[in-house]
């Protein structure tokens, strides 16, 4: 008489509570991550697949430490996502230089964060930027302070300046790129 062997007899007791635990908040889990990635899809999948990876090892590793097994899915994806802002803060790219950046630290940290981490990461963003903005020569410190602190149209800077509107949407170009 032949022996049946079940998906389920094959498989780890931990890979099981895993495999459950990701099933009940996958939906959940995608929605953070891309929302994290202000919608970018494949930067929102590559962190939930590094969150199912780093997680389904340390199910394996430790089973005994995870208490709450779905919320350890969550907490995962919060260390993918801030590891991944570190690595992005070493190579230099933690800055969308195509949007306007706000002066007001309290309206920074009212619009586009909503957890305590990533207003923590707004905060020290914005004084990377007052760090590189204070070494800036004198004229585009003077831009950067017309465009981006006092918010002012092109038009008007290119009147203040007494230049084309065309230089200085170029300048702010220009700037953004040093600042980069």
């Amino acid at each position: 008489m032949e022996a049946t062997i079940h998906y389920k007899d094959q498989v780890a007791p931990d890979d099981r509570l895993f495999e459950a635990s990701w099933r009940a908040v996958q939906d959940e889990l995608k929605r953070r991550a891309i929302r994290r990635a202000r919608g970018n899809q494949d930067l929102g999948q590559e962190w939930l697949s590094a969150t199912a990876i780093k997680a389904l090892v340390f199910f394996r590793r430790s089973p005994e430490r995870i208490r709450d097994p779905q919320g350890f899915l969550f907490l995962v994806l919060d260390h993918v996502f801030l590891d991944s802002l570190r690595r992005s803060k070493r190579e230099g790219r933690l800055f969308d230089y195509s949007v306007d950046i706000e002066h007001d630290h309290q309206a920074l940290l009212a619009a586009p964060c909503a957890s305590v981490t990533e207003q923590a990461e707004c905060v020290e963003r914005l004084e990377q930027v007052k760090e590189q903005v204070a070494h800036l020569p004198l004229l585009q410190r003077r831009l950067f302070e017309m465009r981006f602190v006092d918010d002012l149209p092109y038009l008007q800077i290119a009147e203040e300046l007494h230049i084309a509107m065309p230089l200085v949407r170029k300048r702010v170009q220009l700037l953004r790129a040093v600042l980069r």
